[in-house]
């Protein structure tokens, strides 16, 4: 498929069947992530790959909107230590939405499913997923990606509105 037809094949899948994601899927799709652009290739990402069910559960259970029955979860953090000025407001929130979005991108290529869940910058959300994962202070966890083989079909679309487009 073409990336036109993939862009509009992309959408948000929250039903799974609970077949497991075999560890060469899980490298491409961060392999994909790490393909993103960043500001003075500074690539501040950092990618923790939850396959402990146990883990997975204690981040769903914590924010209402998460649950879902995902076999995967990639948190997407920023590396304020590999930024322009290690501020919350850096580059690293557009790099790091890149990688995810390409994340978002490779699952539907590679026939799975998957939902971005935000965490920051609603410091609570993100302050609980560092807990849980035990990560380091100067690591800020951007995004929640729930993935899995996909239990429901959506149609492809395009949100496309002439309204929101200025030629000048």
């Amino acid at each position: 498929m073409d990336f036109i037809e993939l862009s509009k094949k992309r959408r948000s899948v929250r039903k799974f069947t609970d077949k497991e994601i075999s560890d060469e899927l899980i490298e491409q799709l961060l392999i994909s992530a790490m393909a993103a652009p960043s500001a003075r290739n500074m690539q501040p990402w950092e990618f923790y790959v939850v396959k402990n069910k146990e883990l997975q559960q204690e981040i769903k259970n914590n924010f209402k909107n998460y649950n879902f029955n995902s076999t995967l979860t990639i948190v997407v953090c920023g590396n304020k230590n590999r930024t322009l000025t290690q501020n919350d407001n850096d580059f690293w929130i557009q790099d790091c939405s890149a990688a995810v979005e390409n994340i978002l991108l490779a699952a539907t290529s590679l026939g799975l499913g998957a939902v971005w869940c935000g965490a920051f910058p609603v410091v609570e959300r993100s302050d609980k997923v560092r807990e849980i994962l035990n990560i380091d202070p100067m690591i800020i966890p951007m995004a929640v990606i729930q993935i899995g083989y996909p239990d429901e079909e959506k149609e492809s679309r395009t949100q496309f509105n002439k309204e929101y487009v200025h030629y000048l």
